[in-house]
Formats: structure tokens, sequence, C-alpha cells
């Protein structure tokens, strides 16, 4: 009965497919949106020449190639292209595994859209921006009681950022005691983040990748054997992206330490042990927390994020200038930091998704913020239960009967294995049921033809069936008509991909019409 009513509420999806130019090969000469007036006569005579306003070398010779086009004409084109885009807004996102893609309360936006927030400017005088100044120091507050660690910073951009930064403050240790060039080895695992080796590599570390043993966790002989006193850190995520919990972790940072090494938890996956578990008790010495994720502002996408990094009291002094202090009457940035390991960027993070952290640790409080882990723990547990027993072709790799946490590495190879379709061709084909595509898992592919599905607590148990039946429906589709699925999507906007090898080729990348153009027209 139960599955009828889920058939009974699949979507009949077809999304929007429009023939529409880029905006940069629009309009028409001479066309205008809007007409500014003249200058008054007054006005120049006080001013003078608006050209004179700008030195003479950051004028242009000639004015940009804009597109010439009427309001209706802008607007008709950007409601086209929304209506071929399918956001996180739009269907249920739960397949982002590893991205912690969940509902972000509106509130938030109109926290971040008011004036407020939006006229302030990084240059102002701390005086007059005591108010955002405030939220941020509170949040770091609230950072170190979910973590147990001692200082924080909202200075890196992101997750990735922070942990370059994080391994940054090792170089940083090491080299006060003397063993800069000694240690010159970070210990990762597989199943962390591809941003753990890359951030280490990035800050001139020789990487080491421990394997799974047959329990699916990270081998602790080989770690065992791999330790020395060349080992400056280890960087490893509890849960890793497997969705498998390490009960022994203290025991790896113990042997870690023992050997004069750090540890850094990698917690950008924190949605399944929000107010269970802490870095401190794990026996860590850094962490990050990524919060336009877990703390429900909008996913960044290499755009605005904010990677919240933070230390033990031993490391405080080497953090990122500025931090921000608080001395019993006003906030204020300190830059007196001469052990510091500098600036990651420009001015001091990213505050509106700070502030919309800041609301959402308000609004929940430290029981609601348990229970975010606690939902997303059933959620995930309730969708593999239904999953593994009702779809065929799908598995469970590693660990046979061990319970995952927030969310689960996936295998679709009996499905390839029975039908020739694989992973792929079933992200195409979840499309022409509305939802996005559901983002395979990243490399390195240890698991074959994976997918790493995450839902998170705002997702309802009529979002997870229903997410549940369309796959079930392709995966039955697989069996009886296998060309359906390895030719999709068939309702989207866009159907085929022109050219893949320019999606990972750098040198066929282009970010901007410009660059496009060069490519173009060399």
């Amino acid at each position: 009965m139960g599955n009828e009513n889920n058939k009974a509420r699949k979507r009949n999806f077809h999304q929007a497919r429009w023939n529409e130019p880029i905006i940069m090969e629009m309009g028409t000469k001479g066309e205008r949106g809007i007409l500014i007036p003249a200058v008054e006569a007054e006005v120049r005579a006080i001013t003078g020449e608006i050209e004179s306003l700008i030195p003479k070398g950051l004028r242009r010779k000639k004015a940009p190639a804009l597109p010439e086009m009427s309001q209706m004409q802008v607007l008709r084109h950007y409601l086209r292209l929304s209506q071929e885009t399918m956001g996180a807004d739009f269907n249920i996102d739960i397949g982002l595994g590893t991205c912690t893609m969940k509902y972000n309360p509106k509130i938030h936006e109109v926290f971040v859209r008011s004036h407020k927030m939006t006229d302030l400017h990084p240059y102002q005088d701390e005086s007059t921006v005591q108010g955002i100044l405030e939220v941020l120091y509170k949040m770091g507050e609230f950072c170190k009681e979910i973590s147990g660690l001692d200082t924080f910073t909202f200075q890196p951009t992101a997750g990735t950022q922070a942990i370059y930064s994080n391994a940054s403050v090792v170089r940083a240790y090491h080299e006060d005691n003397g063993e800069g060039e000694e240690r010159d080895e970070i210990i990762t695992t597989i199943f962390s983040h591809p941003g753990n080796p890359a951030a280490a590599s990035t800050a001139g570390y020789r990487v080491i990748t421990l394997m799974p043993d047959e329990s699916g966790l990270p081998d602790f002989e080989a770690l065992e054997a791999i330790v020395s006193n060349r080992t400056a850190a280890l960087i490893i995520t509890n849960p890793e992206d497997t969705g498998i919990f390490n009960p022994r972790i203290k025991e790896f940072t113990d042997l870690v330490h023992s050997v004069g090494g750090l540890c850094i938890y990698d917690q950008a996956n924190l949605n399944g042990v929000f107010g269970i578990t802490r870095a401190k008790e794990g026996g860590f010495d850094m962490c990050h927390f990524n919060l336009h994720k877990t703390f429900s502002s909008p996913h960044g996408s290499q755009g605005p994020g904010a990677g919240a990094q933070g230390v033990t009291k031993k490391l405080s002094k080497y953090l990122p200038t500025p931090t921000i202090e608080f001395d019993g009457e006003k906030y204020y940035f300190q830059y007196n930091r001469p052990d510091s390991i500098g600036k990651l960027r420009k001015f001091y993070g990213v505050p509106p998704v700070v502030l919309r952290a800041y609301a959402y640790v308000m609004s929940l409080g430290a029981a609601g913020l348990k229970e975010v882990a606690e939902i997303s723990i059933l959620n995930n547990n309730y969708m593999l239960e239904r999953m593994l027993k009702e779809i065929p072709g799908i598995s469970m790799p590693m660990a046979e009967g061990v319970r995952r946490l927030e969310q689960a590495r996936l295998s679709w190879e009996k499905l390839k294995e029975d039908t020739g379709v694989g992973t792929d061709d079933i992200d195409r084909r979840i499309v022409d049921y509305g939802f996005q595509s559901y983002f395979t898992s990243h490399h390195p592919q240890i698991i074959s033809e994976p997918f790493t599905p995450e839902p998170v607590e705002t997702y309802s148990k009529a979002d997870i069936d229903e997410y549940v039946e369309a796959f079930k429906e392709i995966a039955n589709e697989a069996y009886s008509t296998p060309e359906v699925v390895k030719t999709a999507p068939h309702n989207a906007a866009l159907s085929t991909i022109a050219d893949p090898e320019g999606l990972v080729n750098y040198e066929k990348f282009a970010c901007t019409w410009r660059g496009f153009k060069k490519y173009i027209q060399p």
C-alpha cells in the first residue's frame, strides 16, 4: 500500500528547454533598459567632467562591449534560464553525498540582505561595526563548544582553505620546535575528502595515504608501520565518506601524538555527529567545519563559503591574522600576532555566511543541534533499508552489517555487470524524474560504480520514499529497457554534453565569456 502511494506521488516532470543565446550575443546597438538623465549644469559646474575623477591610467581606451538591451529582454532572458535550472530549492537534493545539501531557512536571507549587513564595508572603523564583530566572535564561541577546541577563525573561505591553513599551522609549530625540515610527511586516508591530500601537498608536505582494512576503516597496523619522526600530522575524517564511524579514532590520534605529530580533524561531514562526538575527545589538535553546508548556509560551490578553523590553546598563536577579540567592552581585530602564519585572504572571511550560521545555531540551541545528527542518522538508515532491500543491482560494499551514520558509499556494480547500465547513466536518467544529477562520488573511485546519497535532517519520510521509488524504477528500466537509461536525459533542458573533455581539461575550461572567446577565436 505504501509503495502504491509513493508511485502516485511521483512527479510527471519535464524541464523547460529554450534555445537561448548567451546574453553577450543578444541586443541591438542603441537599445537601452534605462535612460539616465543628463547631468544638471549646476552639478557639472561643481564636479567638472566625470572623466577627470578617474586617474588617466585607469581610463578605458574604448567602451566595454556590453549587450545593449531593454529591461523586458533582460528579464525574459534570465527567466528562461531560471526555467532551465534545477536548483537546491527546486528538487530533493539527497544525492549530493559528502556535500551536506540541506534546506537553508529563508529567514536567514532576510538577515543577510538587510542594509545593516549589505551596507557594511571592511574599511569601516571597528567602533562602527561592533554588531557584526559580536556575531563573528560569538559564533566562534559556539564552534569552541561544538568542537571542544580553544580558538576559532573564520578567515578561510571554504573547507579546503581551512585544511591548508591547518597544514600551515602544522609547519609553523614544528619549525618553532626546530623540527620543520625533519617532519615533512602528512598522513591521510583514501576515503577522506581529496582536499586533505591536496592541501597538504600544496603546503609542501609529502602525503602518505592509508587504505582501509577488511572492516572498511583505515588500517591501524599500516599507520603503526608508517608513523615516525618524519610525521608532521594526521589529517582524517570520521566518519569518512563511506559513512562508517571509526570507534578507535582515539588510538589513531594517540599513536600520532606518541611520535610528536599533530592531528587534524576534517569535520566537513559533521552532520551525523553534532552534539554526539567532539574533536577534543577524539584527541585532535585542530579541526574545521564548513559553515556553508553543515550550518545551513547555502553550499558555496567554489563561491561564498566559510571554513571555520579551530585549534587547541598551544596552536592559537599560529592562526591567521587577524583574530577577533573581546576585552569586556568592545570587539576588535587583533593584528599583533608575531607567530601567525599570516593572512589567507584580504579582509576577514565571508561575514554573511557566518551570520546565517549564527542564526542557525541560535534557533536550534544545543539540543536542536544534537537532534540534527539524530534525524540525519535515522533518515540515512531508513533510506538504506529500503534501497538495499527493494532496488535490484545496488549494494553497500565493505563492513557488512555495520551501520552507517549520515551517508553511505553505495555501488551499482552488479547492475552494471547485469545490464551494462552504470552510475553515470543513472546519474543522467535521474534528471528525468525531476531530481538533480546525484553526484556519483568524488575520486578516487575505490568502490566500483559509486553512489553516495546523504539524506540530511531536512528531508521528510515522504521525500525519501519518492527518492527511493525513482531509483527503483530506473533500476527496473535498466533490466528491461537499458537503452532508455543509457540515452538519458530525455526531459532535461540539455540532453547531451558536446565536449566532455572540456569539463576536465583545464586548458579548455573557460570561466568567463572573454576566456571562451579566446578558445574559439585564438
